[in-house]
């Protein structure tokens, strides 16, 4: 049909509406990939967070401690302003699931795609069931009256668990589960009942318990942080530690010490290897010492309380176990001190394309303790054949409103089965689908 020249006005005039009035919107909302930031460029704050920002921070761009004063800078959290949406690279697209759910923290994914939530506040377990589109189809209760759960994870390892695992803050129980499941079946069964193998946990300090199993079964592994900033004293027994069992809870052991809050743990589907991100200590400066990111070895030492990133003494041990300072292993990845990173997860979906297959996302929750304000997003940390190349991409970002207030916290971070990546954001009780 041909079209006549007034019609033909009219598709210009409307085309250069839209042109005017949409697209200046979607290039803000699609940065330029910014170029590689070492050194002292590496640290930054939030006003200089966007996507495909890169940050690469060395050993040996570490400050002396106190090169600046220690901040009292929480977070000024405000509702989420009227059609604020996280921003991801160019190509991807953000959904709103849900943003009705209380203090949503760990998010999990069942081998038939069904997704479980902690909240943490309300101490109940949600699974959803996603729809063909990615919306929610069913919502239900999993489990509630549980103890500041946090960590969850499915056991055995594969195609067809049996049990899902809950780490509250004291114990770790677990459910007996059938496919499909969005209810428990029946009551939580006690596999740790204190978290410790002497019943000496003391409670307080960091409450996060992750849980996560070795990709044969065989280990269950806990993480358990610190009670304090940077003591040594009783008060701190098994604690910083990630802690080892059967998953049955016989078998007691110490995997691995030294690490202040192993947050989030993850295995690590090239190399089989336990993963942790890890919050580290406070006091000591804008950019000391770095949070990080790293594969953990069996027996391996971090260095809390005595050392940090290294043989670097912190100021309040100076001297003491002078035999350890040799061993401190070095973590993988360095981020920006204070930035807070939660939970990890490992890109094995096939939606976002080959160049992400097998990183790993973390979500940074914030800092409180920096002058400027760093964290408040989720970062991308690439791999080669199951290594990490030291460096760390901006993944999602805006979080926060243009004069620094804060409305949105990341928390979890899962792979959907059909490849999209769930956020969890406990400040604004919300959950998030980023798909390609």
């Amino acid at each position: 049909m041909r079209m006549s020249m007034t019609s033909k006005k009219n598709v210009i005039r409307w085309s250069g509406l839209f042109l005017c009035l949409f697209l200046p919107l979607a290039f803000a909302a699609q940065p330029a990939t910014a170029p590689l930031r070492t050194g002292p460029a590496a640290f930054g704050d939030w006003s200089t967070d966007a996507p495909g920002v890169v940050r690469h921070i060395t050993v040996a761009d570490l400050p002396k401690p106190f090169a600046s004063r220690s901040a009292d800078n929480g977070p000024r959290l405000v509702a989420r302003p009227a059609g604020a949406m996280p921003i991801a690279p160019p190509g991807f697209i953000v959904q709103l699931l849900a943003d009705n759910l209380r203090n949503p923290r760990k998010i999990i994914t069942a081998p038939n795609g069904d997704v479980f939530i902690v909240e943490s506040a309300a101490g109940r377990i949600t699974a959803i069931r996603l729809a063909a589109n990615g919306t929610i189809a069913e919502r239900q209760v999993y489990a509630d009256k549980l103890n500041q759960p946090f960590g969850i994870a499915f056991y055995p390892p594969g195609q067809h668990p049996e049990f899902v695992y809950v780490a509250n803050t004291g114990s770790v129980v677990r459910f007996a589960y059938q496919s499909g499941d969005l209810q428990a079946r029946g009551e939580a069964q006690t596999i740790v009942p204190d978290l410790s193998a002497g019943g000496r946990l003391r409670g307080g300090g960091h409450w996060t318990r992750d849980v996560v199993f070795s990709p044969d079964g065989g280990r269950m592994f806990v993480s358990v942080g610190s009670r304090s900033n940077n003591d040594d004293n009783d008060a701190e027994f098994h604690r910083a530690n990630i802690l080892s069992y059967r998953p049955d809870g016989s078998d007691f052991s110490i995997y691995a010490s030294g690490l202040r809050n192993a947050v989030g743990l993850a295995i690590n589907p090239v190399t089989g290897q336990l993963w942790a991100s890890v919050n580290e200590r406070d006091g000591l400066g804008d950019n000391l010492p770095p949070d990080y990111i790293t594969h953990v070895e069996k027996g391996g030492f971090y260095g809390w309380p005595w050392f940090y990133i290294g043989g670097h003494y912190d100021p309040k041990h100076q001297g003491k176990h002078a035999e350890l300072r040799d061993k401190v292993i070095v973590p993988d990845v360095l981020l920006q001190a204070h930035s807070a990173s939660l939970c990890m997860t490992f890109y094995t979906g096939k939606m976002f394309g080959e160049e992400y297959q097998n990183d790993a996302f973390a979500a940074l929750h914030g800092s409180w303790n920096r002058a400027k304000r760093t964290g408040y997003k989720v970062i991308r940390v690439p791999m080669r054949q199951g290594r990490a190349t030291g460096e760390y991409e901006d993944f999602l970002t805006g979080f926060t409103t243009p004069t620094g207030d804060v409305w949105g916290r990341p928390v979890g971070v899962a792979v959907a089965k059909d490849g999209s990546l769930l956020v969890s954001d406990d400040a604004a009780n919300a959950l998030w689908r980023i798909s390609r």
